[in-house]
């Protein structure tokens, strides 16, 4: 049976009560985030042509500096999440359903409003743009099995 009462938690401590899936595939979620994060962050393009196919040398110098730039500032901010998905992995698993709600919302708003309503030119597909819906509705099911309790 569903437990809602795990998405906010009282105590926030170590214990985490739903299905043990959901569980493991947050740790490889954490990884996947730290990765992601320092290859915005470091990489010379930051991932913008690299990985999202924009093509920086089409435009300005400064323009494409502009976009250098705000991906590596989406790098912190991946680092920022992962490094929470990291203390929520060895300190504060109960969180772990809270964070997939959270998930749920940034893939969502990326599916169903930026990527209609704000383009961006690339000369691909993007995997960003490509993982959006799945991982809305993987964090979905995550979120699921994570407030997944047996009866007792």
């Amino acid at each position: 049976m569903l437990d809602l009462s795990l998405l906010l938690p009282k105590k926030i401590d170590n214990s985490f009560l739903g299905n043990k899936i959901a569980l493991w595939f947050f740790y490889l979620l954490t990884a996947v985030t730290l990765w992601r994060s320092q290859h915005h962050l470091f990489s010379s393009d930051g991932g913008a042509q690299s990985i999202a196919t924009i093509p920086l040398d089409a435009y300005a110098q400064g323009a494409s500096l502009t976009i250098i730039g705000i991906f590596a500032l989406w790098g912190l901010s991946q680092l920022i999440i992962g490094i929470i998905y990291l203390f929520a992995c060895v300190r504060y698993r109960a969180i772990i359903p809270l964070m997939y709600l959270l998930g749920i919302i940034e893939y969502g708003v990326r599916a169903f409003y930026i990527g209609p309503h704000k383009s961006v030119e690339t000369l691909g597909e993007a995997p960003g743009a490509l993982i959006n819906l799945p991982f809305m509705l993987l964090f979905t099911l995550m979120l699921v099995l994570s407030l997944w309790r047996k009866k007792r």
